[in-house]
């Protein structure tokens, strides 16, 4: 049976695995999502606002709980020779991914026109610098993580917009960049943040040691998220280091409280970070024991996270094919090619909020059996190594 410990880490990466699936659903049936940012306060509506910003938490949870999983499959293992290999070519196979498997789920383009470099390049990258931090003591790989996610926003001014090399490895560590011509390629996900959020997480892998006690353990998740919180209240509300983007009052409170929280994701900032994992942190915590039909049904998706992740782009992508030919209009436009992005034929498609949150729901109870299948089949077939890469 498993433990409580792992479970807890299940229960909140399925449930951050759900909330993401509302981001993408959002993205393909929202209208005009596709060309307007729903973070823009001068466009946005608050239910758009928030129905982004919960989807926020995702990526963080993921990149740190990925860490604390590698910390726990060390524990397992023969010897951190073993963890590094594992923990190298499984990057290397998550960038692999990213690029073939993922981008095509994205635009179901066959010439890969238009590349995203998204949460899986920068997991995979992150755990290729992890196969390497994991040689140093958990206390030096604490300080790495440190250093990275609280000192990154100082090296904000320094920005390039060339395409030689070293303007290149920039925008992969730190500064989000677009490349525009007869393809683009968006580079998403400026990586050197999320490989100090995935070494924090290998470093609070500790507190998951058979040997810490539940209390200890528990004590140290709920302050440490409280101090989060705290931090991020204090750095936010003073708009002290840590965001590049300052809020301001604004003529409601409702948008206000949208200014305030509007932290920057790409790369995120360390007002980004503290606001996400800070309750991420309680949350495990308080949920160890929490054990219902519902949490055992949300753990089937934080048990098998990758195999949920292409699946549902995979099943998103289609439904809204099939909501164009509903429509009257052409499936392929949603081919998204670069060309198809920049005729700019879907500004005029999509559906309220409503619908979006419908359809959510939809993709959710549809792919549960896929998900609850593969989990099986992986707890039937524990020799097999290759299930460990999806």
């Amino acid at each position: 049976m498993q433990n409580q410990r792992a479970a807890s880490i299940d229960l909140l990466r399925g449930l951050v695995m759900i909330i993401m699936a509302l981001d993408h659903v959002r993205l393909y049936f929202g209208h005009e999502t596709w060309y307007a940012e729903p973070t823009n306060l001068a466009t946005t509506t608050p239910l758009l606002f928030f129905t982004r910003w919960i989807t926020h938490f995702c990526a963080p949870v993921f990149v740190f709980l990925a860490g604390t999983s590698a910390f726990l499959y060390g524990a397992k293992a023969s010897n951190i020779k073993t963890v590094s290999r594992f923990l190298f070519r499984r990057g290397l196979w998550l960038i692999f991914a990213e690029l073939i498997i993922i981008n095509f789920a994205w635009t179901f383009d066959i010439t890969f026109s238009f590349r995203i470099l998204q949460v899986i390049w920068a997991i995979g990258i992150s755990m290729i610098a992890l196969s390497g931090l994991v040689f140093l003591s958990v206390k030096s790989i604490a300080v790495i993580g440190f250093s990275l996610v609280f000192g990154h926003n100082l090296l904000d001014p320094i920005e390039v917009n060339g395409a030689a090399l070293r303007d290149i490895l920039w925008y992969i560590l730190h500064q989000e960049h677009v490349f525009v011509g007869r393809s683009i390629i968006n580079l998403h996900y400026p990586v050197l943040p999320w490989i100090g959020l995935m070494a924090l997480g290998y470093a609070a892998g500790v507190f998951y040691a058979s040997t810490v006690s539940e209390e200890k353990r528990k004590r140290w998740l709920v302050w440490s998220g409280v101090g989060a919180i705290l931090l991020f209240l204090i750095l936010r509300g003073f708009n002290i280091y840590g965001e590049p983007m300052a809020w301001h009052k604004q003529s409601s409170l409702i948008f206000t409280v949208m200014s305030f929280l509007n932290a920057t994701k790409y790369p995120p900032s360390l007002h980004f970070v503290l606001m996400t994992i800070g309750p991420a942190l309680i949350f495990l915590s308080l949920s160890e024991r929490m054990r219902s039909q519902i949490t055992l049904q949300i753990m089937v998706f934080g048990k098998v996270p990758f195999f949920f992740y292409i699946a549902h782009l995979y099943f998103i992508h289609a439904l809204a094919m099939l909501a164009l030919v509903y429509e009257g209009r052409d499936w392929q436009e949603y081919i998204l090619s670069a060309a198809g992005i920049r005729s700019g034929k879907l500004i005029n498609f999509g559906f309220g909020m409503e619908a979006v949150y419908v359809v959510w729901l939809l993709v959710v109870v549809s792919i549960y059996p896929l998900c609850r299948w593969y989990q099986k089949y992986k707890e039937n077939n524990p020799t097999r190594q290759w299930l460990s890469y999806l």
